[in-house]
């Protein structure tokens, strides 16, 4: 009866016969499709209902890790839909590269202390995690703040897929602002934000780059947490004269001083500045041309330290001999013992050549009786470099300890270090500095998002290969007897003077800017040949209160012609509260690296 009537009214609607036919025979079709799906339908109800009822599926938020404006999303996880820890991690890439800037695949998830989760079983209903791309370390931020925040940051995320930057991993365009076209925009930079209240008001400093200011929102976002008004949000933003800033670029311009808003009405002398306002933000400001000349004798370089890792020095002026047959049989066995290339204070550095593939190698063998109460400096040094491996970092290739002895196979850098390239040189063109630099930051970074930090970053440290003409092709970064993970800010006093950063001095806690210091003094001198803080009367005293007041210029002529760019970046290389100092990813992401114009006019003599 029920397709009698329905075809009745097809026919009745259909002009044609043939028509109607046809739609008798299509509804006949469908109505045994449906017999067909309602009886299977049937068959899997009482299969099911055979069957144990399916675990509740855990409610779990992840956050993606070191990013404290996203809020996190909440996945159900249960063994039914992941059947192993590796589809969670596949599902997560594909479900946070339109809410966040992946940088890579979901390769790891840790608790909100840092834990790693090896396995879904130890995930736990209603608890949050952090993701992690490829071989980016924990990054301990509080990432519950997020998920409590205001509306602003809830907003946000629900504009995600409008207004956040493609993830580099995802291909094609939904529409939203091209990578490409963000990244020529942003690049890191300090900004003054001016506190809207009763003057004189607060003035504060912060630092943008690509991880909080993809977005014009995300700016917003970063504003409010610094400035933390009383009406709550950052609404508005203002120009010193007064202009609306409306978009993103215009945070990246030539304005680098802002009035932050809420809501609330601007008054017209809001943008009138207090004598006591402007001598705060021009106290700020480092002028990148000095006019100061200094005279007298040119500074020096410290005197060269020990290099542990790989001294180079003039192979006929070492006598010292060892046997091969005084080594571990592994390694009598796979390698050719060469001369002697170094020594340092507990350790001696031969040459090894591979039999099989006639490799050279640096074989650095250290006296475990010279290291009593370094034991753990040790450990740590051989526990980190298992850990590294990167084009511009020295790799270990093998490691054996004996009981009087620890042996480390490590990789052959032929041109020297830094300490005595500087020496013979004495300062580097901006073409040669922006090359060793790279190098040097690209290490930095790699290290620092595995949440290593160096702690001894100096020219002895850095060996170099040179080409034919005797200029720096590639920059390795050795030596890591004082490297360690960071887990918590660290208070122990250690590196050398001349690079050793404020807040070391201070021991209030560090962590892996202090590595980013010492690169900027390395860039200072590698540019004019001395450091920016000296002692008259090499008192280290001296140094330290220097290093501790911040003060640096560019003095000439040694600066004569060099760059305001790179002048730039040595300045927010070496800002004295590690909250505005550059990371390793932001010097990387500077215009003076990410340029190809050589801003390099320098007489050879150092005068204009």
């Amino acid at each position: 009866m029920e397709v009698s009537n329905h075809t009745t009214s097809t026919l009745s609607r259909s002009n044609s016969r043939t028509s109607s036919n046809s739609e008798l025979e299509k509804e006949l079709i469908d109505l045994e499709i449906s017999g067909t799906i309602n009886k299977s339908s049937t068959l899997k109800k009482r299969i099911s209902s055979s069957r144990t009822p399916a675990k509740k599926a855990k409610r779990i938020r992840f956050y993606r890790n070191g990013d404290k404006f996203y809020s996190g999303s909440i996945i159900p996880v249960s063994g039914e839909r992941y059947r192993s820890f590796d589809s969670l991690t596949e599902d997560l890439t594909r479900l946070l590269e339109d809410s966040v800037t992946l940088t890579g695949a979901i390769r790891t998830i840790y608790t909100l202390e840092g834990r790693k989760i090896e396995k879904l079983e130890d995930l736990e209903d209603g608890k949050s995690y952090v993701c992690s791309c490829n071989n980016e370390g924990f990054k301990k931020i509080d990432y519950n703040t997020t998920n409590n925040s205001n509306s602003t940051a809830k907003n946000a995320n629900r504009l995600s897929r409008l207004i956040r930057p493609l993830s580099p991993i995802k291909n094609g365009s939904n529409g939203t602002t091209p990578l490409k076209e963000i990244s020529s925009v942003v690049h890191p930079r300090l900004v003054t934000l001016i506190r809207n209240g009763v003057k004189p008001r607060k003035i504060l400093r912060l630092l943008l780059n690509k991880r909080n200011s993809p977005t014009y929102d995300h700016v917003l976002q970063a504003i409010t947490q610094c400035v933390k008004l009383d009406t709550g949000c950052v609404r508005k933003v203002f120009t010193l004269t007064g202009a609306p800033v409306l978009k993103l670029a215009d945070f990246f311009g030539e304005e680098d001083v802002f009035f932050a808003y809420g809501n609330e009405r601007v008054g017209n002398d809001d943008f009138e500045l207090e004598p006591e306002e402007r001598k705060t933000i021009q106290s700020n400001k480092k002028t990148l041309r000095s006019n100061t000349t200094r005279t007298g004798p040119k500074p020096k370089m410290p005197i060269k330290s020990h290099n542990d890792t790989f001294v180079c020095v003039d192979e006929t002026l070492l006598n010292g001999v060892v046997s091969p047959d005084s080594l571990p049989l592994e390694l009598q066995s796979k390698y050719t013992l060469g001369s002697i290339i170094g020594d340092g204070n507990f350790a001696v550095v031969l040459k090894l050549k591979d039999r099989s593939t006639n490799v050279e190698h640096a074989l650095k063998i250290i006296d475990k009786s010279k290291c009593s109460g370094k034991g753990h400096y040790l450990a740590a040094e051989i526990r980190v470099m298992k850990k590294l491996n990167h084009p511009y970092i020295i790799q270990l290739i093998q490691d054996i300890e004996t009981m009087n002895n620890m042996y480390l196979v490590l990789e052959l850098v032929r041109g020297g270090d830094l300490f005595d390239a500087i020496t013979r040189v004495t300062r580097f063109s901006e073409n040669q500095s922006k090359i060793m630099m790279k190098h040097l930051a690209s290490a930095m970074s790699y290290m620092h998002a595995l949440s290593i930090v160096h702690r001894d970053i100096k020219p002895e440290n850095l060996l170099v290969e040179l080409d034919k003409d005797g200029n720096v092709v590639l920059l390795k970064l050795g030596d890591f007897g004082l490297a360690c993970e960071v887990t918590e800010p660290l208070l122990s006093v250690c590196g050398t003077p001349t690079y050793v950063a404020p807040e070391i001095l201070m021991e209030t806690g560090y962590g892996v800017k202090i590595d980013v210091w010492a690169a900027g003094i390395i860039l200072y001198i590698l540019l004019c040949g001395f450091p920016p803080f000296v002692s008259p009367d090499n008192q280290q005293e001296q140094l330290f209160d220097a290093i501790l007041n911040g003060f640096f210029d560019f003095p000439a002529p040694y600066w004569n012609n060099i760059g305001d760019s790179v002048r730039d970046l040595i300045i927010n290389m070496l800002q004295s509260d590690p909250e505005l100092r550059f990371s390793s990813e932001d010097i990387l992401d500077h215009p003076w690296l990410t340029s190809n114009v050589v801003d390099d006019t320098r007489d050879p003599n150092g005068t204009a």
